[in-house]
């Protein structure tokens, strides 16, 4: 079994909007057959996957984060971070989906928000925009480094690269981001799957 995968060249050099096209278009291409020749041993990727469970059932509740697989299959996980102290998101507790390919840790996983999120780089549909899950991963994170990433994310965002720009320009009033935050979050919408 060979899996396929595209290499969109990054470039940091794009509007907020090229951002968001080229963001939009890395998701499509993301359902298109795969490209790469790389034979995949997925016995070896269950075993990674099994360590890093283990790994975060030891140590990974203390700090924050957890995640576990969603149903039988080792591939796919239901994650969860809580906001972190003295940051907007405190108290509040998000879901998340990660969904590994068959050649990780070679790839990074496919992340996304199930609970509604405000924040300037998460879009409405849970999408992040976080380099390490793209043009800036490395084989040696782990799921326990995307989740307290992703954690650190929430209280320090990069409103220069915003998937959404009306929380990125709301950012530096505080009393009423966090207001926005709290709306969207107490709704309780769930995305679209």
């Amino acid at each position: 079994m060979e899996v396929r995968t595209p290499n969109p060249a990054a470039d940091n050099s794009s509007t907020p909007q090229q951002h968001h096209q080229r963001h939009a278009s890395a998701a499509a291409a993301s359902k298109q057959p795969a490209t790469s020749t790389v034979p995949v041993d997925t016995t070896s990727v269950s075993q990674r996957l099994q360590k890093e469970l283990m790994s975060l059932m030891m140590s990974g509740g203390d700090l924050g984060v957890s995640a576990f697989p969603e149903s039988e299959s080792i591939f796919t996980w239901i994650g969860t971070i809580n906001g972190g102290k003295g940051t907007m998101y405190e108290g509040l507790s998000y879901k998340l989906s990660l969904h590994f390919p068959l050649d990780y840790p070679f790839k990074p996983p496919q992340v996304k928000f199930e609970t509604m999120c405000f924040h300037p780089n998460i879009d409405q549909f849970g999408n992040i925009c976080l380099d390490i899950l793209q043009d800036k991963w490395s084989s040696a994170y782990d799921c326990r480094t995307i989740l307290l990433s992703i954690q650190s994310l929430l209280g320090e965002p990069n409103p220069e690269s915003p998937l959404n720009s009306y929380a990125a320009a709301l950012w530096n009033n505080k009393e009423d981001y966090q207001k926005m935050v709290h709306k969207q979050y107490f709704a309780g919408e769930a995305f679209e799957s």
